[in-house]
């Protein structure tokens, strides 16, 4: 792709709006400096301050706290909403108030829980919400509770917006999940004990560290804690069954066995669905099975029946049925799929069935930057062998993923399947984390953007150039993919790319905001709508939404002050991009 979208006779029609626009960024960046959002003072575009004023007061709509009605319902799942306490954990009095005027039941975890994977989340029953101690925002929609990556990006606007407090609430209460869960959960549901998410914690820490800091409470009893819950929540990646063979680096790795249970009730079928596409798409390994041959038990799921019929579809011209299962790995490598947060997508083998046995860009990014976080708060708090240790396992990470992760020939980063020992040929927007995180050379920089015309739409970043109807393939965007791509490539210096793709990311959410009032959870980039057609998962494209509303936040605030006319103008000339 060659230059902006925007036509010559756009600019020049855009030009008298530059003025009134750049008063509009001046006083977001006046604001933010104050720790203050107050959108409706905002002058300028009536359709930005209309989404600013959105987002501020969306964060008070997300807000949620296990001590009130609204946290303990599960849009997901059909039971009724119950709360549970860790085993050892004394009821809180605020607890007993909820009990009464919600009708929520409040209960203990029936054993201690100090690692994940120890206890058998299935027997917890019914489902339930699990406790913490501080408020916290949500997504919205069918997400309402607290999630392991969605809140990296939240906490980002709530900093932004000036919420200092909450956002740290929230970092602590994974402090806790750490110390009661065993790990940072997906979320904080009973369903969710056999998983983490993609590690941001240290990134968490380090941005309330930082606004903290800024505001001159340079609170090292505070960082001290978290530096040790930190290492914690590392040391989990850095073991079995995380290990990634030995190639050095980590992967997504689900505890549990068997259908996922959000997936069950919420998903359109999605294992069925799979089963089909296994049957029709023979390949090695094959993921499903005549039912006789598949192990009986949870691991191996329903079973699903299969029927050849002639055309004329009568009862006479059919073979006997069959019934056919998926294997239990297949749930194995659906469950980590659904730990990478990339669930669905076919990026690890169609539906996501190969997960675990890969070597991820994302996760092994994620741990290279908490290996370098972990390093530099050891630092601030003066332990230098610490600080030399981080140093070394950063070090480490970095060439592992050097040597399997990275594809000279193709100037991008893949994923690898350390059973196969075979680096992915799947383009995939991760592609970018390496820019991000730090760890990439000026040469692999640049040979990444290179490539951006691969990824890029009318509309911003398309997850991948695979149209398989899952919502984390072509032709969506996600809002903290395209954050982490522009912060990337700003980082390498390439800020023309990164202004252009914050404008046509931006612009396309600001478009579908004014035509439905709301934001969502991902879009069409190559349409630039919010109207999806996911087959693949869940159909709903949620509105709220967390980690978009923070996105839009940090991408305008990024933008130079005459770029954000640009956002006027919210549809491309046609053919304009690819």
């Amino acid at each position: 792709m060659q230059g902006s979208w925007l036509s010559a006779n756009e600019r020049s029609r855009g030009r008298f709006r530059i003025c009134f626009l750049r008063a509009a960024l001046v006083a977001i960046f006046s604001l933010a400096a104050l720790g203050q959002s107050q959108p409706e003072r905002l002058p300028g575009d009536a359709s930005l301050r209309k989404i600013l004023a959105y987002i501020h007061t969306g964060w008070d709509t997300l807000t949620r706290s296990t001590s009130s009605c609204g946290a303990a319902s599960d849009p997901k799942l059909s039971a009724s909403p119950i709360i549970y306490l860790p085993a050892d954990f004394k009821s809180p009095q605020d607890l007993d108030e909820i009990q009464r005027v919600c009708k929520v039941t409040i209960a203990h975890l029936p054993e201690v829980i100090h690692q994940l994977g120890t206890t058998d989340a299935d027997s917890i029953q019914p489902p339930g919400l699990l406790y913490l101690k501080n408020k916290y925002v949500v997504p919205g929609g069918r997400f309402n509770e607290m999630y392991g990556w969605d809140s990296y990006f939240i906490l980002r606007g709530l900093l932004r917006d000036g919420r200092v407090e909450l956002a740290r609430g929230m970092v602590e209460n994974f402090f806790f999940e750490i110390e009661h869960y065993g790990a940072v959960l997906n979320a904080n549901r009973t369903y969710y004990l056999t998983r983490s998410q993609p590690p941001f914690l240290s990134s968490m820490v380090m941005a309330v560290h930082e606004a903290q800091r800024a505001a001159g409470q340079d609170d090292r009893d505070w960082l001290e804690t978290a530096y040790s819950y930190v290492k914690r929540g590392h040391a989990m990646w850095t073991r079995e069954p995380h290990l990634a063979g030995d190639t050095g680096l980590a992967r997504y790795y689900d505890f549990g066995d068997g259908p996922a249970p959000e997936a069950l009730q919420d998903e359109t079928d999605i294992y069925r669905q799979a089963s089909a596409y296994f049957l029709f798409h023979n390949g090695i390994p094959t993921y499903e099975g005549e039912a006789a041959d598949v192990p009986a038990g949870r691991s191996s799921g329903s079973a699903y029946s299969v029927r050849v019929c002639g055309t004329a579809q009568s009862q006479s011209s059919c073979e006997p049925e069959r019934l056919i299962k998926l294997k239990p790995d297949y749930y194995k490598g659906d469950r980590s799929m659904r730990e990478s947060g990339f669930d669905i997508s076919f990026r690890f083998e169609p539906y996501g069935a190969a997960t675990h046995h890969y070597a991820p860009v994302c996760l092994n990014s994620l741990l290279f930057k908490t290996e370098r976080d972990l390093e530099e708060m050891s630092r601030l708090l003066g332990k230098d062998s610490d600080t030399a240790q981080w140093q070394r396992q950063a070090e480490a990470r970095r060439q592992a993923i050097q040597k399997y992760l990275w594809d000279e020939r193709q100037g991008l980063f893949f994923d690898y399947n350390f059973d196969k020992a075979q680096r992915s040929n799947y383009l995939y927007a991760t592609t970018f984390y390496p820019l991000w995180a730090g760890l990439a050379t000026p040469e692999q920089a640049r040979a990444v953007v290179k490539n951006l015309s691969s990824f890029e739409r009318a509309g911003g970043i398309a997850m991948s150039v695979e149209d398989t109807q899952a919502q984390w393939d072509y032709p969506f965007g996600w809002a903290p993919i395209q954050l982490l791509a522009v912060e990337g490539m700003r980082r390498y210096g390439y800020n023309a790319e990164g202004d252009r793709v914050s404008i046509e990311f931006l612009s396309t959410v600001l478009e579908n905001f004014v035509r439905e009032g709301t934001i969502r959870e991902k879009y069409n980039v190559v349409t630039r709508s919010s109207d999806t057609n996911v087959t693949a998962g869940y159909a709903v494209n949620v509105v709220g939404f967390g980690w978009t509303n923070a996105a839009f936040v940090e991408l305008l605030h990024s933008l130079p002050p005459e770029k954000i006319a640009q956002l006027g103008y919210a549809t491309p000339p046609r053919g304009a991009l690819h």
